[in-house]
């Protein structure tokens, strides 16, 4: 499946704010959007009058590339969340945020969900018992996550390990730190995702 390669640092510039997409180096003065913080190319620092679609737009590509995914696949979520009951945008926001790259994103056991998806698909864990290496993967209220045992020798996942007790777990999601194994508490209501992204527009721009 084709997947971006060029500068992840150029998508947060584009989008005019830090998408945590390097993990800890946009934590430090090193992060790009803090050095220019214009988009990038040579007419980045030029004045564009922006439309209402290219609002809707730009809200669209950030919530996209925040969670890496592709047009189609994105696409997919967004027609799965019109099918469902209840406001389709925070239905949306739902989808993406239990997909298992983000839950192990979000339990700090990755630096960021470029890494937490990496971990996955090489079958660094396992979801109640069984290894899962399918970064959209859907978990459920009551899914174990822990480590799989073969894989918690490796020198990342004990620098991970070492690193997780400052992380910050939402209140959906519950970490064992003695056995480094986490439980899905419920589902994420729209409180609980702290994304700061107004889905309201993209519904309003794939209704069009």
């Amino acid at each position: 499946m084709a997947r971006y390669t060029g500068s992840v640092c150029r998508i947060c510039r584009r989008e005019g704010e830090k998408l945590y997409l390097k993990g800890d180096r946009c934590y430090t003065e090193k992060c790009a959007v803090g050095k220019r913080a214009y988009p990038p190319g040579q007419h980045g620092q030029g004045r564009k009058k922006v439309s209402e679609y290219g609002i809707q737009l730009r809200e669209k590509q950030k919530l996209r590339r925040m969670y890496g995914l592709l047009e189609r696949q994105f696409h997919n979520y967004f027609e799965e969340a019109e099918r469902g009951r209840g406001v389709t945008g925070e239905i949306l926001l739902q989808l993406l945020e239990i997909r298992l790259d983000n839950v192990v994103y979000r339990l700090g056991l990755s630096a960021s969900r470029n890494e937490a998806r990496q971990m996955v698909r090489h079958g660094f864990f396992t979801v109640n018992g069984k290894k899962v290496n399918i970064p959209s993967y859907q978990v459920k209220a009551g899914d174990i996550v822990a480590f799989a045992e073969n894989k918690t020798d490796s020198p990342r996942v004990k620098t991970l390990i070492e690193n997780v007790a400052g992380k910050v777990v939402p209140d959906w999601l519950e970490l064992d730190l003695n056995t480094m194994t986490a439980k899905v508490l419920n589902l994420p209501t729209r409180e609980q995702i702290d994304v700061p992204v107004k889905e309201h527009l993209i519904v309003e721009m794939y209704s069009r």
